[in-house]
């Protein structure tokens, strides 16, 4: 299974880059700016704005430590008291998944829990995004995958056994079509700890289209995981990199963004079909940089071509160089100048020798 449908897009081999703008929480909670977060990924060129919905009471224990990186800028000192503050109720989800809708952009979101589920089902959202931290929770997978939607998995902190193990759970409760994103979770992610070919990795294990969600700075990498055959790239969207919270630090910004899916796109189209040929562009240079055979001297119908009286030089659009071996020698069935490219017109017919 090479390729997967999610709403009316196709994604993997041989389709664009499905880029997904992770808004995630960086709307800190307030509803006009996760409204911003889908207009500014709609003017980026994003295929699609990924939220995250989630009951804080499901998710955590009250006494659960943030992550270091979750602690400069979060509200609270645990997670309980940082996801109350990050989350949006579900008449939010609504109208943000309305908005969507009226902007033409795919709505997506990462449910962290089957209610959540329950309320992006009633929006139809066309496909579950499945969170690393979820990747090893194979009873909410099996409840996921029973719904039929497709699932974005990533793979954040995962061996290739525990991935293996979601991705048997998957098949084995619904078999729903599956993506597997490949993902270093860490916020900023290091380049060098990117271990891109892990995608190969992946996409050789399961036979799955396989993605990227880069949390890196900047596009480098996210540019290398395009050029090395990610269908589906995710990066976070945030309104402004200053802002508190847990995310906006290894997010772009609206006009990064922009840029980088411009550059995405450009990836892809120099990637091309793979079949070794003679591009459009080339064939005015072909003609200007390849040698043709040429008379060096001016020779007459009938003659037989001397050894030294051809030679090889520019421009091409004569016999090529690899005939002159069999020039050599042959008859002449016209005149030619010197400096004039031989053609096979130049060359009586070798059935015509005596």
């Amino acid at each position: 299974m090479s390729t997967m449908a999610i709403g009316d897009r196709e994604i993997g081999a041989g389709h664009s880059v499905f880029v997904i703008a992770e808004a995630g929480v960086n709307h800190d909670g307030d509803r006009r700016r996760a409204l911003d977060l889908v207009d500014a990924a709609v003017d980026s060129g994003s295929d699609a704005v990924k939220f995250q919905t989630f009951d804080p009471q499901e998710i955590a224990t009250s006494t659960a430590p943030l992550a270091e990186y979750q602690q400069e800028g979060a509200a609270g000192t645990s997670q309980g008291e940082m996801l109350a503050a990050l989350r949006l109720d579900d008449d939010a989800f609504r109208e943000i998944a309305e908005h969507c809708k009226t902007r033409g952009i795919v709505f997506l979101s990462t449910p962290f829990d089957e209610g959540s589920a329950d309320l992006l089902e009633g929006l139809a959202v066309p496909a579950f995004k499945v969170g690393s931290g979820e990747l090893t929770n194979l009873p909410f997978l099996e409840n996921l995958a029973r719904r039929g939607r497709p699932l974005l998995v990533s793979t954040g902190m995962a061996t290739l056994d525990e991935v293996a193990d979601a991705v048997e759970a998957i098949r084995e409760a619904g078999n729903p079509p599956v993506a597997l994103l490949h993902c270093v979770s860490s916020y900023p992610a290091p380049p060098e700890q990117a271990n891109l070919q892990a995608m190969d990795t992946l996409r050789e294990a399961f036979g799955l289209p396989v993605g990227f969600s880069d949390h890196s700075l900047g596009a480098d990498v996210s540019l290398a995981a395009v050029a090395r055959g990610a269908a589906i790239l995710e990066r976070h969207l945030t309104t402004d990199r200053s802002l508190p919270g847990p995310d906006h630090a290894a997010s772009l910004e609206p006009d990064e963004f922009a840029e980088l899916v411009g550059r995405v796109r450009t990836v892809e189209l120099a990637l091309g079909d793979g079949v070794k040929r003679p591009q459009p562009s080339e064939l005015q240079v072909m003609e200007a940089a390849r040698r043709s055979i040429v008379a060096v001297r001016q020779m007459e119908a009938g003659e037989r071509v001397a050894p030294g009286a051809v030679a090889v030089k520019r421009p091409g659009g004569g016999l090529p160089p690899v005939r002159l071996k069999s020039v050599v020698g042959a008859k002449l069935a016209r005149s030619i100048e010197a400096g004039e490219l031989l053609t096979e017109a130049h060359l009586e017919p070798i059935s015509a020798e005596p």
